[in-house]
């Protein structure tokens, strides 16, 4: 057979989905199914089921200050187990396979450590062994950089890694398979009538990414729209249709597309800023220099040349942001530093948001109505967020769900 000539597509499996013996054995029935239709087959793995979470509680066990650099080491080593596992479950089935670690796969990136950036792919090995019929394991999360050393990109870097595989490969499509049945409408365990969406274009999946939905890493969306790989989200333990992602799908009627909600996030403010040019490009910079990303900035133009600078980050990032702005504090004279942890974001993401003026009205009287306080608003051409106390996040989720979705024909 020449398997160069072969259609080639990427899988991808998550944690839940390789947790165990049994989850490998079926993962690796699912891997023959597909095979045994006429593809070659490259399969990205993330580490066995909360392997990633139980090796950051080890080393907070062993030291109370993390090293970056060598807890990307230490993160790096679930996936690897995971890829030979699975390299053995598929050669039982009679099927060839070889496991690839980042380095053998010519995975390069560059960054901050456990937020790399996946900058280039050599996959020669990995072409070749898929060339000669062979499945290629690959290990999902962690990459090399220029000096040698592994660096994992984040969580939900697995995607990620898998639709940089896929684009480096030409590979007709890239198949993330989960422990979910594909992209909901809002979560499934905040709303109990949440639906599945059978498309979804990439920018609103993009935006539903970066307010908050945990199905898809952001990146990995972007990656995917940038060389136009159609994604497929669906499940590794039910055979049941998912959710395609991809350029401009055809759909009717509906406008709103899912209620996302993140309670990952802290709002920052500075106060009191001195209201003079180059201060927020400083603020911001340092900021960026510690790689903290911030999001939804806001500045209050306030009496008497001072300001407030608030923005929100992710609560892993809280630590460092109040420090970076402690110190610009001093430099600038500012009045002070506050933050919020007790906060949560809600966004509706929808195209064409931004074409229905009564869309915003209609939003901020949903929650008046059910007496959520609303801190902050932020609006793109795809979304409008607002910024709810985090005891209120879900019953926010729930009514807008009600009101937006629910009441729509689908």
């Amino acid at each position: 057979m020449e398997w160069e000539k072969m259609p080639l597509t990427v899988l991808k499996f998550g944690g839940s989905s390789v947790a165990d013996s049994d989850r490998m054995k079926h993962v690796a029935q699912i891997v023959k199914k597909i095979r045994d239709k006429g593809f070659r087959v490259a399969v990205v793995v993330s580490a066995m089921g909360n392997m990633t979470d139980e090796l950051l509680a080890l080393a907070s066990d062993v030291a109370t200050e993390q090293d970056g650099r060598e807890m990307d080491q230490l993160l790096a080593t679930g996936e690897q187990q995971s890829v030979a596992l699975l390299a053995l479950a598929i050669k039982q089935y009679g099927i060839p396979a070889q496991s690839f670690t980042a380095l053998q796969a010519g995975i390069k990136a560059k960054g901050f450590p456990m937020e790399g950036r996946i900058y280039r792919i050599e996959p020669e090995m990995v072409e070749k062994v898929l060339n000669d019929g062979k499945v290629a394991v690959i290990t999902g999360f962690q990459a090399i950089t220029d000096d040698g050393d592994v660096i994992t990109l984040g969580r939900g870097g697995s995607d990620l890694s898998a639709v940089a595989l896929a684009a480096s490969l030409g590979a007709d499509s890239c198949q993330l398979l989960k422990d979910v049945t594909g992209i909901m409408t809002g979560d499934p365990r905040v709303v109990k009538c949440a639906r599945k969406l059978g498309q979804i274009g990439f920018d609103e999946c993009m935006e539903m990414a970066v307010q908050g939905a945990g199905v898809l890493q952001a990146r990995s969306v972007e990656m995917a729209a940038r060389y136009d790989i159609p994604l497929y989200v669906g499940s590794s333990f039910v055979e049941e249709e998912g959710t395609w992602v991809m350029s401009n799908p055809v759909t009717e009627g509906l406008i709103i597309k899912a209620v996302v909600h993140d309670m990952k996030v802290a709002k920052v403010v500075l106060l009191g800023v001195p209201d003079i040019p180059g201060v927020a490009a400083r603020l911001f910079a340092n900021l960026a220099a510690k790689g903290v990303g911030a999001e939804m900035i806001i500045q209050n133009n306030m009496r008497g040349g001072v300001n407030d600078i608030g923005f929100l980050v992710k609560k892993t990032h809280l630590e460092v942001a109040s420090q970076v702005c402690r110190e610009m504090c001093r430099e600038i004279d500012a009045q002070g530093v506050s933050f919020d942890t007790e906060i949560a974001r809600v966004s509706i993401v929808g195209a064409g948001i931004a074409n229905h003026p009564e869309i915003p009205s209609k939003m901020f009287n949903i929650l008046a109505e059910a007496g959520i306080n609303i801190e902050m608003i932020a609006s793109t051409a795809l979304a409008i967020t607002c910024v709810v106390g985090s005891s209120r996040a879900e019953d926010a989720v729930r009514e807008l769900h009600d009101h937006f979705i629910d009441e729509v024909a689908f």
